[in-house]
């Protein structure tokens, strides 16, 4: 990706607009639960203020749909970013009008400014040019640092970028551009992708894509019922996507053509029912018992997976193996999190994304074990699956 890094830019004594992803989960007394995303941002604000350049930053948090609500105010995590960094960070109560101006105009050199939250302004979510002008009013340059939001064309990400000169990429969109590129364009072999989740439905540009990069799929989930059902294999009463039959038979053709390993569970945990007090069985192999449903891989799958990812290169994963968030259906997911962290102790390059496939790892102890998180759920989906991200393909070319 050739275009413009935040260390191309002259910061000195510019005021720096960045869309940030700030959006993080608060309790009842509007406190900040998880900060990982505001800690993600603190390189490239750090960069600004010693730099001496004055930061601007812009998020959103939550889905007010263009209405102000004060539960989704950005005001707390001016307070928990002021801790993270170590020093005072001005918050101003919108994002755009004579106030925030003057917000901006009285900051000096080293300063850093959050605006609330963009969408209380429906014209975020529209992409409307002329709030697009008016976010542009407050900067000399753009940063764009909010990987979680690329894949929206949304005025802070998209439209805000027609009235810059400059617009770069922030250290972090840098560092999921490397991850995410570097997995797909040039990986070191064997190249090992990992799927699960629901369903095919979500997945297939993924899938496609992928089948033309990699040595071998590994299907897990909800979606490798689908999978099984399309080659005639009884599934009882696990999830079935039955319009996507056809187009799972058609996906196995494609990887024989390639010569692409595709592997589907050997083996699964089946219950009579979704709960953690559920009835349990392995089933002997891949068939599945009327009444039964499938809620995990089972352990001949486990280890088929683990053979194959110990000679792996690289590795890319998105999705659970089962119902993990129940902790009797969790053990297969948890055994990919902790194979994954032992192929990266070894040298393997290990990309995950994909909020539920970041919860499995961070279950299982292991979110420091391997190569690369994704931040941006939605957003290395599309990138995995080929697709272009509108806030990348908006920054200035190098």
């Amino acid at each position: 990706m050739a275009k413009l890094m935040i260390d191309d830019l002259d910061l000195s004594n510019k005021r720096v607009l960045v869309r940030v992803d700030f959006n993080v989960p608060l309790n009842e007394q509007l406190e900040v639960t998880d900060n990982n995303r505001i800690k993600a941002a603190l390189p490239t604000i750090r960069k600004i203020i010693q730099s001496g350049g004055k930061a601007i930053l812009m998020s959103h948090l939550g889905r007010p749909k263009g209405k102000t609500i004060d539960s989704m105010s950005l005001a707390p995590v001016a307070n928990e970013l002021s801790n993270l960094l170590g020093k005072a960070v001005n918050f101003v109560g919108d994002c755009v009008g004579q106030d925030v101006e003057k917000a901006v105009d009285e900051l000096e050199n080293g300063d850093v400014l959050l605006l609330e939250n963009l969408r209380f302004h429906e014209a975020e979510t529209g992409n409307d040019p002329d709030f697009a002008r008016q976010l542009s009013k407050l900067g000399d340059v753009y940063i764009n640092d909010a990987f979680g939001t690329a894949h929206r064309a949304h005025a802070s990400t998209e439209g805000v970028t027609k009235y810059f000169d400059q617009c770069a990429a922030g250290y972090l969109i840098q560092k999921e551009l490397q991850y995410l590129g570097n997995a797909i364009e040039n990986p070191q072999r064997p190249f090992v992708a990992i799927l699960g989740g629901a369903k095919i439905s979500g997945k297939i540009d993924v899938i496609e894509n992928l089948l033309n990069k990699v040595d071998a799929l590994l299907i897990g989930g909800g979606m490798s019922y689908t999978f099984l059902k399309a080659l005639d294999i009884s599934i009882g009463n696990s999830l079935l996507e039955a319009d996507k039959i056809q187009l799972a038979a058609d996906v196995f053709q494609k990887a024989r053509s390639l010569k692409v390993k595709f592997e589907l569970p050997i083996d699964h945990l089946i219950a009579r029912e979704i709960s953690a007090s559920a009835e349990t069985q392995i089933t002997e192999n891949q068939s599945i018992p009327e009444d039964w449903a499938g809620v995990d891989i089972g352990a001949k799958t486990v280890t088929h997976f683990k053979d194959i990812l110990k000679n792996a290169n690289t590795v890319v994963w998105n999705g659970p193996m089962g119902v993990f968030e129940i902790d009797p259906f969790s053990k297969g997911t948890i055994a990919v999190a902790e194979t994954l962290a032992e192929i990266t102790n070894r040298g393997a390059t290990t990309v995950i994304g994909g909020g539920d496939s970041v919860a499995a790892l961070a279950k299982a102890n292991k979110i420091d074990q391997v190569t690369h998180v994704s931040t941006g759920g939605g957003a290395s989906l599309e990138f995995l699956g080929g697709i272009k991200l509108p806030g990348i393909e908006a920054l200035t070319e190098k």
